[in-house]
């Protein structure tokens, strides 16, 4: 079931549309993400949604009930904000509690809620300190015990990880994302980070100037962006210009100005013709030494195989994979992914070595000019 309900939503300020009539349903327990870049929307969308911000046209409604009116405090939901915004003067404890003792409930209880919320959270023996003498993971922490102490309908969190180190914040999504499947709340998270996105949500709606262009699970946003945007914007990707040749039953070809003719799948190619775009993540390329003769193992490929050369331009080892920046004969750079399986993989290849790129015929998406 729907908890939230967004209909033909916009907010102007002044004459800009910050949302710009957007529709969305979040389900019930959900980990939903507002993903994209600055003054896309969301933060403002996520603003509306906690009542902070009134919409200039549409309707909202939260756990079947109109939030027309409703002030902040009155809502089904409480916000966790990027800065955190616990009270430094106050202890653990009393920041955890502070919303349950402005709601009348008596001490005893409001002790006993606060303790099961420092165990949530990992914070356990905690309770006495000051913010000051808290690590920024352990200070977020204290933020969402606070949030989720008056257990809300929904939660919704603003940014929660920027303000972590990077390696801080990637332990923290899974923390975060193990508490909510804990709790089994509907989380509302604003994000511009698509890992972090990924890496946590169940569905995310993409948003860009105020709309939104695509919602969809994370797998399906990577594997199937629906525009050139949402593949730009979702991970890295070489994107190519082409022109649709050849569509036959048991052939598609793409034609292109530096790879010439590329062979596609019909599942991938769908309903797309004329201009139109190849989005093909630099993973699912298979780079191989390049002799004088032809591509290695051509005669056995499958049909549909593509194949270019190339010479490496760049080499960036990341530990876990290496980027590689290959520069084709008519001049174009692509990015080539490899996972290092071994502590010599970062070997197996040097800068300026001629190269050969294959790719499925099924890897790319296909998108519309």
């Amino acid at each position: 079931m729907s908890i939230i309900a967004v209909e033909g939503v916009s907010k102007f300020f002044g004459p800009v549309a910050a949302v710009d009539d957007v529709s969305l349903s979040i389900e019930e327990g959900e980990f939903f993400a507002l993903l994209g870049p600055s003054g896309s929307g969301k933060t403002t969308l996520l603003r509306m949604l906690a009542g902070f911000e009134t919409p200039s046209e549409g309707r909202i409604t939260i756990d079947g009930q109109d939030m027309a009116g409703i002030a902040p405090n009155r809502r089904p939901v409480n916000t966790v904000f990027q800065s955190y915004a616990v009270f430094p003067h106050m202890s653990v404890a009393d920041n955890i509690g502070y919303g349950l003792k402005l709601d009348g409930m008596g001490r005893a209880e409001r002790a006993s809620r606060v303790e099961e919320m420092l165990a949530l959270v990992q914070l356990e023996g905690l309770g006495g300190r000051k913010p000051d003498q808290l690590s920024g993971g352990q200070r977020q922490r204290v933020a969402l015990a606070r949030a989720l102490a008056k257990r809300p309908r929904v939660l919704l969190l603003d940014e929660p990880l920027s303000a972590l180190d990077a390696k801080l914040r990637e332990a923290m999504r899974f923390e975060l994302a193990s508490l909510q499947h804990q709790v089994g709340i509907t989380f509302v998270m604003v994000t511009h980070d698509q890992d972090e996105a990924l890496a946590m949500a169940t569905r995310c709606a993409v948003m860009e100037r105020g709309r939104l262009v695509q919602l969809a699970t994370p797998s399906d946003l990577y594997e199937f962006p629906n525009s050139r945007f949402v593949a730009d914007f979702i991970g890295s990707v070489n994107m190519i210009e082409g022109v649709l040749k050849t569509d036959k039953p048991d052939e598609a070809l793409i034609a292109t100005q530096h790879l010439g003719d590329v062979f596609i799948d019909h599942a991938v190619l769908g309903n797309v013709g004329g201009t139109l775009w190849l989005a093909l993540r630099p993973e699912k390329i298979e780079m191989r030494p390049r002799g004088d003769g032809p591509p290695p193992q051509m005669e056995d490929a499958p049909a549909g195989l593509n194949t270019v050369p190339g010479r490496i331009d760049h080499i960036a080892y990341l530990g876990s994979e290496s980027v590689f920046e290959v520069e084709l004969e008519t001049g174009l750079k692509m990015r080539v992914i490899r996972p290092n399986l071994t502590r010599w993989d970062q070997e197996d290849f040097a800068e300026e070595q001629p190269v050969w790129l294959s790719w499925h015929a099924c890897a790319p998406a296909v998108l519309a000019g």
